[in-house]
């Protein structure tokens, strides 16, 4: 934040012709209004949708409208424009010269509050890297502006915001570099992740879209101290914290970074490693803000991005109907009614701890499965099969015949069923 206080921003959010019938845009311009209020160093001065019959390909929007703007922002003294969608380059040069303040497309928005949530290693060299795929794209800004002062990439504000031309060179020199840590960062991970496979404890990944209340309900359930706002994005980093159930079965409890619509390619590729806890999950609680007028639209957006991530559809899944306290009436009792014909759907309240026995005791029912013996040989060269087999803590008794390994392995049907698809 500068010493001159928070840059006043402008939210718009276009309603494009093509985009119509999916979501509401007034609903779409409020998560976009959220964003921008999740970033310290802004204060929204005004907000609207703009109905964008065209897309003009210089401005986006029509003359008329960019003049009619331009009288609102200078009124506003707007030292900021975010637009809730794509802008090209060209349009984001064209407005900011015609507006005389600058502009920020949702990616740019996303990116930006990422850089200014990231506290880990790995976090913030995966936003760097997702900044600068971003950078290279539209060659309007220089990559130094990556050697910042600390939170956000000087995308918003703050010093050397000159427009030139980014050094594609630079650009590309400096993703080598990212790369490398990263590889180092991911490899220590890789270590601790095997590390924890050893420990007979089952991981469960809470998922959901952002501010649906993961960070709540984590907290609810571990105790911990985990960062929790209503505000999108308060958790980046993973955190993980171990949770004796109540059969007396220790679990190890994963939050996740929350899931947005239309999240931009270059963060799905980057946060992948950050959601590899989800991959490598026993168990997923797809917590969803139950009480939000679109919650079904934001469910589909966190199942298409769990199909993208790769997700098997082998790994058990409960939905935690949340903020179930802010329902009331018949509403509520039809989503009771509702959520208790469905058996992996459970309604709680992280804030008051309503339903939290009921979705523990579910927990301990979907990984307390019946697990049976067997025994089997496994060829020599199937050295992917018995290192997989040993990860998973399963291998009782080994013993090395002439025509290969003789296992005993005490599985449950679930583990079986991944082990024949390896």
């Amino acid at each position: 934040m500068s010493e001159a206080g928070p840059t006043r921003a402008y939210v718009l959010h276009p309603d494009l012709k093509s985009d119509r019938g999916r979501r509401t845009a007034e609903l779409a311009l409020a998560e976009a209004v959220s964003l921008a209020a999740a970033l310290p160093s802004l204060t929204v001065a005004g907000a609207e949708v703009v109905r964008v019959p065209r897309v003009a390909p210089g401005m986006l929007f029509g003359s008329g409208k960019v003049a009619e703007l331009k009288a609102r922002m200078q009124a506003e003294e707007v030292g900021l424009v975010l637009v809730d969608g794509p802008v090209s380059p060209v349009q984001q040069r064209n407005l900011e010269k015609e507006w005389g303040c600058k502009l920020l497309d949702r990616t740019g928005l996303i990116l930006e509050i990422f850089a200014d949530r990231a506290r880990t290693r790995e976090g913030v060299l995966q936003v760097e890297l997702a900044a600068l795929s971003y950078q290279r794209t539209r060659l309007v800004r220089a990559w130094t502006h990556l050697e910042r002062q600390r939170g956000g990439f000087g995308f918003v504000g703050g010093p050397g915001e000159t427009q030139i031309e980014a050094d594609r060179r630079a650009i590309d020199d400096q993703v080598v570099k990212l790369k490398r840590q990263l590889e180092k960062v991911v490899k220590t991970r890789e270590l601790h992740r095997a590390a924890r496979r050893k420990v007979p404890f089952p991981v469960v990944a809470l998922v959901g879209y952002t501010n649906a209340g993961k960070s709540t309900l984590f907290n609810r359930m571990t105790g911990a101290e985990v960062l929790a706002k209503d505000m999108l994005f308060a958790t980046l980093d993973p955190t993980m914290r171990g949770v004796v159930l109540p059969s007396g079965r220790k679990v190890i409890l994963s939050d996740t970074v929350g899931f947005i619509s239309d999240l931009p390619t270059q963060l799905v590729a980057a946060f992948r490693a950050t959601l590899e806890e989800v991959l490598e999950a026993d168990l997923i609680l797809h917590v969803r803000d139950i009480s939000h007028p679109e919650t079904e639209e934001q469910a589909a957006d966190v199942r298409e991005i769990l199909t993208s991530l790769g997700v098997s559809r082998d790994v058990p899944q409960l939905e935690v109907w949340n903020k179930i306290d802010l329902v009331e009436g018949e509403a509520r009792a039809a989503l009771e009614v509702q959520a208790a014909r469905g058996e992996t759907i459970l309604t709680a309240s992280a804030l008051t701890g309503e339903g939290l026995p009921a979705l523990l005791d579910a927990i301990s029912a979907e990984l307390d499965e019946e697990r049976v013996e067997r025994s089997f040989v496994l060829p020599f060269a199937d050295g992917r099969r018995r290192a997989w087999l040993h990860e998973q803590g399963v291998v009782q008794q080994e013993v090395a015949a002439d025509d290969g390994y003789r296992l005993t392995v005490r599985w449950t049907a679930r583990q079986e069923k991944r082990y024949r698809s390896l």
